[in-house]
């Protein structure tokens, strides 16, 4: 079937001729210029078309244009809380590159910055938030689909012993005068395929299985040092001596939890001249009796509460150091009122015997040091609180979703690089005082709308504040690159504030008479 005549009389350029495609679409009609003829022997001369230069679409010619939109990255990606988390971990991933193959530590790295930018994220995600956001520009050509995400973490858990040698820089790096605090915390595992998920101390509250994590965490650098994972039903005393040895900590002063004894670590203890200990004792620990350590004879100094306390040197070289923190005591004390209240069953033998002990805390240590060091190091070990915080309620990271050991080892990893750095920008951010004004999930939500273009972005150089490539940035967003080193105030001068006038008075109503 020929063009049709309506087709064939649309107005179009001379020496040109309309081509019937046999399509049914928008460019079934096509207009292709007269290139020449064909001159055969024993055959008129026949036109030869040549290239296509437009199509008649709903009756107007319309001339080729533009070439086609080719699928590409975005121009514009996300950029503050990007670059906020690679700026606190470049030497994180040059530790990284001394132990795995820069492929791996490349992965290790981008998985763990989108977990930060992205709290619960899950495998299936990662790959679409690496290419809108600037990971993808700090570590290119990372494939992160959801089998290759998934593949890696276990790959990782199979080689545990690459992980060993990142953790060993860490521990190399502390000194014998640091302290470190140990601890650990259960995450719901309920995994059918492993032997790591099982029924812990907690799990007749939550109902579920769990797996244990222990941390070491370096007070003095407040940074975490290293972790390991246990069985869920394994006590933290047995795991415990497993932990030591397992990441070879040969020096510093050890500040646990009661559930940490040190006659779990001996022969530790006795080996390495650099390892030392502080740890709680149990209330109803006979040598607290036997040494009269509730008899306090002193007031803390250079404390804000009330802390009465006594030291005492005991056997083998061994101090007992007592505190009472009267504010504690109080709570404590109404706290078993209520409870006497609640059930009817007061006996004034056992509130005596009971209030002696409110407020107080009794700590066992191999090192001679004065009172106010001993509480301080106390308090400090409640850092380690503020870390499993981070990594449940910041990080999101309160349940495991992969099954195998090897891939929650690898996880757990993975975990540990993004919990490290959470804790760096949390606490520059508050030395630079930004959490007065907003939380932690506030600036991070800000500073993940400033976009920037891929083209423009240059190794090692800081944007300047009125730097015409920012976009979508509000003056609190700015306010935190600046101060995190991100961005370069500007060289403007800043204008002077106007004079404040006369308030404008409401004219008074004239109504009708």
């Amino acid at each position: 079937m020929g063009v049709p005549t309506e087709i064939r009389q649309v107005k179009r350029p001379r020496n040109t001729v309309v081509v019937d495609r046999g399509e049914n679409h928008f460019l079934r009609y096509a207009v292709r210029e007269r290139a020449g003829t064909v001159c055969k022997p024993g055959h008129n001369p026949q036109p030869r078309n040549g290239r296509t230069i437009g199509h008649i679409i709903n009756g107007t010619y319309v001339p080729v244009g533009p070439t086609r939109m080719t699928k590409k990255s975005p121009e514009w990606l996300s950029y503050g809380s990007s670059a906020l988390v690679e700026s606190q971990s470049r030497d994180i991933l040059k530790d990284l590159l001394n132990v795995f193959h820069p492929c791996d530590a490349y992965k290790i790295m981008t998985i763990a910055m989108l977990k930060i930018v992205h709290p619960g994220i899950t495998h299936h995600r990662l790959s679409q938030h690496y290419n809108r956001t600037f990971t993808k520009v700090f570590y290119p050509n990372v494939f992160l689909s959801s089998n290759t995400v998934s593949n890696f973490i276990q790959f990782l858990g199979q080689n545990i012993e690459k992980c060993k040698e990142f953790y060993k820089i860490r521990i190399d790096a502390v000194c014998s005068t640091h302290h470190i605090a140990i601890d650990g915390t259960l995450k719901q595992n309920t995994s059918k395929v492993n032997s790591l998920s099982s029924y812990s101390r907690k799990s007749h509250i939550s109902g579920c299985k769990n797996i244990s994590i222990i941390y070491a965490y370096d007070v003095n650098t407040m940074e975490p040092i290293c972790a390991q994972v246990f069985a869920g039903n394994i006590i933290d005393a047995k795991a415990y001596r497993n932990f030591i040895i397992s990441n070879n900590i040969k020096k510093g002063v050890i500040i646990t939890d009661k559930g940490f004894p040190p006659s779990q670590i001996k022969d530790i203890l006795s080996k390495y001249e650099n390892i030392h200990f502080m740890t709680p004792l149990k209330r109803n620990d006979k040598r607290i009796i036997n040494n009269n350590v509730l008899c306090f004879d002193g007031i803390l100094s250079g404390v804000e509460r009330r802390v009465l306390y006594k030291k005492v040197k005991i056997n083998n070289n061994l101090f007992l150091y007592s505190f009472r923190d009267a504010s504690r005591a109080q709570k404590e004390e109404n706290n078993y009122l209520d409870k006497i209240r609640k059930n009817s069953n007061y006996d004034k033998k056992e509130y005596t015997q009971k209030i002696k002990y409110f407020g107080t805390i009794v700590f066992l240590s191999d090192i001679d040091m004065t009172p106010e060091d001993a509480w301080h190091c106390y308090e400090d070990r409640w850092m380690i609180e503020l870390v499993f915080d981070y990594y449940k309620n910041v990080l999101f990271l309160y349940e495991t979703r992969v099954q195998s050991e090897a891939s929650i080892w690898g996880e757990e990893f993975i975990n540990f690089i993004s919990t490290l750095i959470t804790c760096r920008i949390i606490r520059k951010s508050e030395k630079l005082n930004l959490f007065e004004k907003m939380t932690y999930g506030e600036m991070m939500e800000d500073l993940e709308h400033v976009l920037r273009p891929v083209e423009k972005y240059k190794i090692n150089e800081i944007p300047a504040e009125d730097d015409e490539n920012w976009m979508n940035t509000t003056d609190a967003a700015m306010k935190i690159l600046i101060a995190h080193g991100l961005a370069k105030p500007s060289v403007l001068p800043i204008p002077e504030p106007k004079k404040r006038g006369r308030r404008k008075t409401r004219p008074d109503f004239v109504g009708p008479k």
